[in-house]
């Protein structure tokens, strides 16, 4: 054999273990050797012989993954599937979390707007791209360790999904649009106690709430909260009726109802913030602004309570936002 063969077996049997090698380079010199003679016997000549044995054998690399059955692709059809459910379940389940958690502790933690923007939006960033890597270099050391000939989970027909709800997946958008607005709002309520005003040109925390109502008020409105994301979750799975419209005025009532009290009676706000926005703002301004707040809110409720009660007359889901 010339260098040209030497240098294809030496390309090939660099890529198998130590103890391979000797053998698979014996196989391949005799497999290159016959290949050369059998040109030889036609009259092709010597080196154009070699150059179309070597050709016909392919690149090296791939000849010896094949002897040794390594795939060469990243992850191969063996464990596709389960890598896919894998992964899709870590972007729909843990990312949401992880982000959300960066979203509350950038709130609580009182900082700028643009900083938890950007912050939490790099978090879920990275955070994705972590789980797509790990998950990913998993699978593909699991496809190249020894004996791993088998997949992971074998297919059953248990597995088949349920038949697709029309109704209720068009009920999805507004159960992810109710949590997501309820998240937001108990999370505006908390952080508010470390919100920031400007007063005399001094920035000092003044929270927006009066902190007399962690007494019992605040606590028992972020407990609303949770029941109406309750209430959300019903609505999704079995869809409006009568009852949960029902049920939809009193959470609007229990909501509605003690907030304009605190607030017609001052005892919503807190003083200190009162005084730094220079509330009333005139004899004029300040009693119309309080008529246009206690509209606006019994105008919300009012709508929901309507609303909840069409749609449970034309039997479809819909918002459940109740009374926030």
């Amino acid at each position: 054999m010339t260098t040209l063969s030497d240098r294809y077996v030496w390309a090939a049997s660099r890529t198998l273990p130590e103890p391979q090698r000797p053998e698979f380079g014996r196989e391949l010199r005799e497999r290159i050797g016959d290949s050369i003679d059998s040109r030889l016997e036609r009259g092709t000549p010597p080196a154009e012989a070699e150059w179309d044995a070597l050709a016909e054998l392919g690149d090296p690399a791939q000849l010896a993954a094949a002897y040794v059955d390594r795939p060469l692709q990243l992850i191969g059809p063996r464990y596709f599937l389960t890598w896919w459910r894998l992964l899709k379940m870590l972007l729909t389940v843990v990312l949401p979390i992880a982000t959300a958690g960066v979203l509350l502790g950038q709130l609580i933690s009182g900082a700028p707007v643009g900083q938890i923007i950007g912050t939490t939006v790099v978090a879920a960033l990275s955070t994705a791209m972590q789980m797509g890597f790990w998950t990913t270099l998993a699978f593909a050391l699991i496809e190249r360790a020894p004996g791993g000939s088998e997949p992971v989970t074998t297919w059953k027909p248990d597995q088949l999904p349920q038949a697709h709800n029309d109704a209720r997946a068009g009920r999805l958008g507004d159960l992810i649009g109710s949590l997501v607005f309820l998240a937001l709002f108990a999370a505006a309520i908390v952080w508010q106690q470390f919100g920031v005003v400007f007063r005399d040109g001094v920035r000092e925390p003044i929270p927006v709430l009066d902190p007399a109502l962690w007494s019992f008020w605040i606590p028992y409105f972020l407990g609303l909260l949770v029941l109406e994301a309750i209430f959300a979750v019903r609505i999704y799975r079995h869809g409006w009726n009568r009852t949960l419209a029902g049920l939809n005025v009193l959470l609007n009532a229990a909501f509605t109802v003690p907030l304009l009290w605190l607030f017609l009676n001052g005892q919503l706000l807190d003083p200190a913030l009162l005084e730094a926005m220079r509330w009333p703002w005139g004899d004029v301004g300040g009693p119309a602004t309080v008529w246009v707040i206690v509209c606006a809110v019994v105008g919300v409720a009012v709508w929901d309570v309507v609303d909840g009660f069409v749609k449970a007359a034309r039997h479809r889901g819909g918002s459940a936002l109740g009374g926030c």
